[in-house]
């Protein structure tokens, strides 16, 4: 009986010890947070999704267009499905897309407001994939309803990024910022292409003139700036020779795309022909794959 209560009081520390270093064990794995290379696929894939927010905006307005209609029906479904998955990836983790779950009460708000925008959006583009046809109310309400899809999904990116530069990143928080304005590069390209749309479907086609003319002169300047270095947009400029080869590859199809959106954002511009319409559904997804390209390099680099 005396031998007893002393084992008693031994198991109970020792288990009582146990439980105090897996708890900090959790502590220590929940302070860390994401590593290096897991911020780099973070920053892609929630950067990815402001792209994808205007890739299906430039889709339906395509098929409103009733240009390559099978094709752009087609992408638009797979756009979207990949908008939702990544969506949940980045709330809940995803072993396919490479997501650690987000634990950031400030970030997990953030999701929140792009679950009820998306829950608004996501019908309306189911609604135009099952009915192979899009109507000019679909296109007044896209046309309105994309840009705070946009704007709030950009608002998480910026959030992801300050998280990165003061943990994973925070030896090199320049490359955080080349991460999440790399990855814009790839939006503003489809951002530009759904204006030259809006402005060939005649909607509102002042108001989208003037947002062409600011959306591809940002994307010149990024561009520039990811090269050389911008200290306004935070940009530090790149060095390994192999990112500037990418560069290089992206800034030729620039060349050949600025003069057709210069064009549809023109005042002088009073319509556009089908074949400038095809040119620029032709020429977007180079400049974009490129675009991407670039950004998966950077993430690389991340990882390193």
């Amino acid at each position: 009986m005396i031998l007893f209560k002393p084992y008693k009081v031994g198991r109970t520390l020792f288990l009582s010890l146990v439980l105090a270093f897996v708890f900090a064990g959790l502590t220590s794995v929940a302070v860390a947070g994401p590593t290096s290379a897991e911020y780099g696929v973070v920053l892609n894939l929630s950067g990815k999704q402001r792209m994808l927010t205007q890739k299906m905006s430039k889709e339906i307005l395509l098929i409103a267009l009733d240009v390559d209609k099978d094709g752009n029906l087609a992408n638009l479904k797979n756009t979207s499905s990949l908008f939702d998955k990544t969506l949940k990836g980045l709330r809940d983790g995803s072993e396919e897309l490479r997501l650690p779950p987000t634990s950031s009460g400030r970030i997990l708000r953030q999701l929140d407001k792009i679950d009820g925008i998306w829950a608004e959006f996501y019908p309306v583009v189911k609604d135009i994939i099952n009915a192979k046809a899009v109507t000019a109310e679909q296109v007044a309400k896209v046309a309105t309803d994309n840009l705070p899809l946009l704007k709030q999904m950009n608002k998480a990116v910026g959030l992801y990024e300050k998280d990165a530069q003061k943990g994973g990143l925070k030896a090199d928080p320049g490359l955080a910022s080349t991460l999440n304005l790399s990855g814009k590069q790839r939006m503003l390209t489809q951002k530009m292409s759904k204006e030259f749309l809006l402005v060939a479907y005649n909607h509102q086609r002042d108001d989208n003139k003037l947002a062409l003319l600011e959306t591809y002169t940002l994307f010149e300047r990024t561009l520039k700036g990811l090269r050389s270095g911008d200290e306004t947009l935070g940009l530090p400029g790149t060095k390994p020779q192999h990112i500037l080869d990418q560069l290089s590859v992206v800034e030729k199809l620039w060349e050949d795309f600025k003069p057709v959106v210069a064009y549809a954002s023109d005042v002088k511009t009073t319509d556009i022909s089908k074949d400038k319409i095809e040119k620029l559904a032709k020429t977007n997804l180079p400049l974009l794959k490129e675009m991407n390209k670039a950004v998966g390099i950077y993430e690389k680099e991340a990882a390193k």
